[in-house]
């Protein structure tokens, strides 16, 4: 096997014949077995990663020191499953995703349910089904939570989702953490300070901390450095405005991965090492005890644990214009490029990609001008319908925003560990996609 220049992770290599491996793994055998598209996971890159997070923040924060897995970037039974095996935390934002992570066993008291507009529905759901914590967006939420907690008997624990006014340098789309986010409270309009408030005078609820999430696809460590201190810096304010002690700070996650080669490598450990020396200096510096930290790493645990295949058909060339390479999926497995422009690395899954290449562009079968892949993809000149091809770093957020468009049925995921493969959901049919139809 060598190491390829355009392969990003040291879990892609190449066989012999130029044959891509994932994990060891053939992915044309793959191809082969399951049809495509597909999405094909390494099962120990996802552990590996879990148990990294947790070793650094082990480390740096001690014993009681929160993972939760971001379960939104990719989220079905076996990732529950993992994330249990590994005593993982995680959050959930839906009622979908709780039921998902039941019936994998997962232990909800170690989940923590996010979204700015939970309906009474999501807050019956998550308090029978013994949700751990609300991670709670607004005041109306907040009462919603209150009234039914004490319509069940219950003290529901809670934190408070904060908006600390930082701008993460990062697409604006996903920047989550400046004053006018849709989500959370203002630290600096004065919100936060009057939600705090309001939580501490209701009864059927228990204020355990704060929460903020300043944004995805982070790449410099300042920004979650500056978070921890804002955090923190507001926690104390409490405290001594109003006798409230933080027990738990959570950070939120939002670290950055490598989609192409020309991004940088988030050095993961150093950054949490650096958020434990802020944090602890704030502390001595307020005389704040220092509460559990948690962090919610989603994308950076699965990302580029799983790739996606894809079977050419169409090559369409336009003299003087652009070329189009075809494939057998598209913004329907992979909405990204259309949301965000997004940018992945697609290669040759079958053979290297050799020095006789062209650049076209790499399109979906939906009946969608914005059906894009990727643009300016460099591909074998003599590529041909029927050549297998690979988008690589799709574990996050490709499966998890799938859809239907065009009534085309999503692909199957297929585990791989140990140079074994395990199929964890079965590819979509037409009869399943109108299955609701009455």
């Amino acid at each position: 096997m060598v190491k390829c220049k355009e392969l990003l992770s040291e879990n892609l290599t190449r066989g012999a014949g130029g044959e891509l491996l994932l994990a060891g793994v053939s992915v044309p055998d793959m191809a082969r077995k399951y049809g495509t598209p597909l999405y094909l996971y390494d099962e120990d890159r996802i552990r590996e990663r879990c148990r990294s997070f947790k070793a650094a923040m082990k480390e740096s924060f001690g014993e009681e020191a929160l993972v939760l897995y971001a379960s939104k970037a990719a989220s079905f039974k076996r990732i529950y499953e993992i994330m249990s095996e590994e005593n993982m935390g995680i959050d959930v934002v839906s009622s979908g995703e709780i039921y998902t992570a039941q019936r994998a066993g997962f232990d909800l008291s170690r989940a923590f349910f996010h979204s700015n507009n939970k309906t009474d529905a999501d807050i019956e759901y998550a308090i029978e089904s013994k949700i751990g914590y609300f991670v709670v967006d607004n005041a109306e939420e907040l009462y919603a939570i209150d009234r039914i907690a004490g319509e069940r008997g219950v003290i529901q624990r809670l934190l408070l989702r904060l908006t600390p006014g930082i701008d993460p340098h990062t697409f604006a789309a996903v920047a989550t953490g400046k004053v006018d986010s849709k989500f959370g409270s203002a630290i600096e309009t004065g919100q936060a300070e009057e939600i705090t408030l309001t939580a501490l005078s209701l009864s059927n609820v228990e204020l355990c901390g704060f929460h903020c999430h300043v944004g995805s696809m982070v790449f410099e460590a300042d920004v979650f450095l500056e978070a921890a201190r804002v955090m923190l810096g507001f926690a104390n304010e409490m405290r001594l405005s109003h006798g409230f002690t933080a027990k738990i700070i959570d950070i939120g996650g939002g670290f950055g991965v490598r989609y192409t080669e020309d991004q940088p490598q988030l050095d993961i450990e150093k950054c949490i090492k650096e958020i434990a020396e802020i944090s602890h200096g704030v502390c001595r510096e307020l005389d704040f005890p220092m509460p559990v930290i948690a962090i919610e790493p989603g994308r950076s645990i699965v990302a580029d644990a799983a790739l996606t295949v894809y079977t050419v058909g169409t090559v369409k060339r336009i003299p003087g214009y652009k070329s189009y390479v075809s494939v057998d999926g598209g913004m329907t497995d992979n909405p990204r490029f259309a949301l965000y422009k997004s940018p992945y690395t697609i290669i040759p899954a079958e053979r290297d990609l050799g020095e006789d290449v062209f650049v076209t562009s790499i399109v979906g079968r939906c009946c969608e001008s914005g059906d894009i892949l990727q643009e300016n993809q460099i591909m074998p000149r003599d590529i041909a319908r029927g050549e297998l091809i690979a988008c690589l770093t799709t574990g996050a957020y490709n499966y998890s925003m799938a859809s239907n468009y065009n009534r085309i049925p999503r692909p199957p995921v297929v585990m791989l560990s140990g140079g074994t493969d395990r199929l964890a959901i079965r590819r979509e049919t037409p009869k399943d996609v109108a299955a609701l139809d009455v």
